[in-house]
């Protein structure tokens, strides 16, 4: 599942695309919102919340959610689409361009007004002009399950998924399946706000600070292989809310205690 800082960057490519254009055609292809048309209305803005893709257009807001495997194109008009047209979820078009959702996923719609409908939910973004650590320590501090799962849980923060958990963990010293509330969660989510928002312009995610292929992480993916820091073999296991959300994840066995 995409990392809050890739839906940051598609969001904000929409958004350069879409915004100030009328909409001359409006279809979503899932059930619930075939007949949801907002031709005639002019795009807004187009932003992200967590891992939460929000257009504004009209009085209204369109959500949609990458998911594992979602993505959105944008074309000029009478452009061959590189994805087969029947995983079009849906397509949103102005005069300039025409923006198509492959395989996205939770797909809504709600007045602007009523947006809290659609991501009230969410926990804190580190990402979003409202970030607040305080709330966001608070939340994660209070969660009794471990701490990667924590983490993961976007009520609690919105934006980190498993790489991001991983990494941070591995930065901080911390086993993932520590007790949240034994983290010093503060700093550990500090981190995290300055880490992502470095990643959210850049073309690859480092967390080593080398964007050369391979050297990217300090843990995640790295299954048995040498720890960068100690040399020792890095770990990796399951964990999850329950067993239907298990993530692998990866730590040190020395620098992670």
């Amino acid at each position: 599942m995409p990392e809050g800082d890739t839906v940051y960057q598609v969001a904000h490519r929409l958004d350069r695309a879409l915004r100030g254009g009328t909409v001359v055609r409006f279809d979503l292809r899932v059930p619930g919102l075939a007949t949801a048309d907002l031709t005639g209305s002019v795009v807004h803005e187009v932003l992200p919340r967590g891992k939460h893709i929000l257009m504004r257009i009209g009085d209204w807001t369109f959500r949609s959610h990458l998911r594992m495997d979602g993505a959105w194109h944008v074309y000029v008009p009478g452009e061959r689409w590189r994805v087969p047209g029947f995983q079009s979820r849906a397509v949103i078009a102005t005069e300039r361009v025409v923006a198509v959702g492959f395989d996205v996923s939770m797909l809504a719609l709600a007045p602007t007004t009523e947006e809290s409908l659609l991501v009230g939910h969410l926990g804190p973004d580190p990402l979003g002009d409202d970030w607040d650590l305080a709330e966001a320590t608070r939340r994660v501090s209070a969660d009794p399950r471990a701490i990667h799962v924590a983490l993961l849980d976007q009520t609690n923060v919105a934006g980190f998924g498993n790489e991001y958990a991983a990494e941070l963990l591995f930065l901080r010293g911390v086993l993932p399946t520590t007790p949240a509330r034994f983290v010093d969660v503060e700093p550990l989510l500090a981190l995290g706000a300055r880490t992502i928002r470095a990643n959210r312009d850049r073309p690859d995610r480092t967390f080593t600070g080398v964007a050369l292929r391979g050297r990217t992480t300090w843990v995640y993916g790295r299954a048995h292989r040498a720890c960068r820091r100690c040399g020792a073999h890095i770990l990796t296991g399951e964990i999850g809310a329950d067993p239907t959300a298990q993530r692998q994840t990866f730590w040190c066995p020395r620098c992670q205690r």
